[in-house]
């Protein structure tokens, strides 16, 4: 995290993630990173605009920032917890779903950009870490004016 700029870039992610009985894993590795990395952008770039009427400016990825390859992490580890699910009539195969449950991992990454403005901040200055969301570079870089 650059502190005069607020523009950080994420290293290394590590996932584990309960799949069950892993159907096609290709598919799920790729599940997995796509909702990791849409809660990702949802969470550090995709920045709701309105107008005064309270209409959404900002509807199309033409009109937000989304991740981009740049903005994915440049060490990203998925794995798959294995284990024996049971075949039930409740899912195919014992089968679960991969598609949404990564979306809220991204979480990690605005904890972990709440610890590193933390970081800035004078031994002296304790306290809550007052971050927006997004956590935009703009966001990142007022909070640690508010905390030097």
């Amino acid at each position: 995290m650059d502190g005069d700029t607020g523009i950080h870039h994420l290293l290394r992610v590590d996932l584990l993630h309960d799949v069950g009985n892993s159907l096609i894993e290709t598919i799920d590795r790729g599940q997995i990173e796509g909702g990791f990395v849409q809660g990702m952008g949802w969470l550090t770039s995709e920045e709701l605009v309105t107008n005064a009427q309270g209409r959404l400016l900002t509807d199309a990825p033409s009109t937000y920032k989304i991740p981009s390859l740049g903005e994915i992490p440049h060490d990203f580890r998925v794995d798959l917890y294995r284990r024996e699910a049971p075949f039930t009539t409740d899912t195919i195969f014992g089968s679960k779903g991969v598609g949404e449950p990564p979306f809220m991992l991204a979480l990690s990454v605005r904890e972990a950009l709440r610890a590193a403005v933390a970081a800035f901040a004078p031994e002296r200055h304790d306290g809550p870490v007052s971050l927006a969301s997004p956590a935009t570079p703009e966001a990142i870089w007022r909070a640690i004016k508010q905390r030097v």
